[in-house]
């Protein structure tokens, strides 16, 4: 089996272990450049998620090109934004305990990075600006409105209530609300548009009763990547997509219409041929996302006719079932169906341009703990 010469082939392949994860540095800067044209050139309305990536360097990536907030949804990853002198950061978690502690830790840490978080009830409310208080701290809060998604939020019915409430709050700066759509994943653009359209449309409302009942414009930060196009065409929304800075065969097959390119590769190897026609691949599940089905966990580049048809916690079983002439050692490229929770399964990337490694980035938020 001989790999074509494609964008994700390698000339240094021999000297990867694998299983790895590339990342394909100039794909990501286009990804970058296509997030900023898309909200047409105004980097203050993307607050891209850090989740995807988690590596310090395609923050500063993003941080060259005029973006300077983000999101995540971890402390260590909120800890790699401060370490990366980002201007905001919002934990988009409800914080409490010892999470809460640990975020009062980063403000004194990180004077220079704003940080923020979400806030969807009152007692939530009272226990956070209770524990600001006591450090004497303001913190900047948005209220996490759910529209449909069912995940996390308030209902939009009673988010008047609670802003009410926030705003009597001496250690809580309400800055606006957040909504999170992630519900809305339509392949066609259209279906996807007038769901999102109908979905935000009480989000607008809700807007428009705040800022006259207190005469204040709310921040309004939504989506993710699936709605990132609808959102952008909103002059009012600060957007927030994640997964568009490395895609994945799941998104790309779906969202047809999102102009954004595949930049993380995953590297396996054949290590076995236990019965004809059968072969053992080295991408368990310690190496790849396993959280869908086992025909929608990798999309192979340069072999077709895999069919997966057994994994475990080091192996990936394939049929071959177009007969091609494979043999144990071969090298195989493929597309990871969700790139996101497959990034956290590795230390280090391996970073490639121009069919070259140039480097290796290591992927510190992936620890639950920076620094101990």
């Amino acid at each position: 089996m001989v790999a074509s010469e494609d964008w994700y082939c390698i000339k240094e392949i021999e000297g990867i272990d694998s299983p790895a994860l590339v990342i394909f540095r100039d794909r990501v800067e286009q990804n970058v450049r296509q997030m900023i044209k898309m909200v047409d050139g105004n980097t203050d309305r993307l607050m891209p998620h850090i989740k995807t990536y988690k590596i310090a360097e395609v923050i500063k990536m993003q941080m060259a090109s005029g973006i300077n907030q983000f999101k995540c949804a971890t402390i260590a990853e909120a800890e790699l934004l401060g370490m990366s002198g980002t201007g905001n950061a919002l934990l988009a978690y409800q914080p409490s305990g010892v999470k809460l502690q640990r975020l009062i830790q980063l403000i004194n840490s990180y004077p220079e990075t704003v940080f923020s978080t979400l806030i969807d009830n009152k007692s939530s409310a009272k226990m956070i600006d209770s524990c600001l208080r006591k450090k004497d701290l303001l913190l900047d809060v948005y209220i996490d409105v759910n529209n449909g998604n069912n995940r996390t939020g308030i209902n939009p019915d009673q988010t008047l209530d609670l802003y009410g409430y926030c705003l009597g709050l001496k250690a809580i700066n309400l800055k606006g609300l957040h909504i999170y759509d992630g519900h809305i994943r339509n392949a066609d653009p259209g279906e996807r548009k007038e769901a999102c359209d109908r979905d935000f449309a009480q989000v607008i409302t809700l807007a428009a009763v705040l800022q006259k009942k207190y005469g204040i414009i709310p921040e309004i930060i939504a989506g993710g990547s699936p709605t990132f196009p609808i959102h952008a065409a909103r002059p009012q929304v600060i957007c927030s997509p994640g997964t568009t800075l490395f895609w994945d065969a799941g998104y790309g097959s779906r969202f047809r219409d999102m102009p954004f390119l595949p930049s993380a590769v995953l590297i396996t190897r054949v290590v076995s041929n236990p019965a004809e026609g059968i072969f053992c691949l080295d991408l368990g599940h310690k190496a790849i996302a396993s959280e869908n089905s086992l025909e929608n966990r990798v999309v192979f580049l340069n072999v077709s006719g895999l069919k997966p048809i057994g994994h475990s916690e080091e192996h990936l079983v394939v049929k071959n079932t177009k007969n091609l002439e494979i043999n144990i050692g071969d090298v195989i490229y493929g597309l990871p169906y969700h790139i996101c929770p497959t990034t956290a399964l590795y230390n280090e990337v391996v970073v490639v341009e121009n069919q070259h490694i140039v480097g290796y980035w290591e992927v510190i938020a992936r620890n639950r703990k920076i620094i101990y």
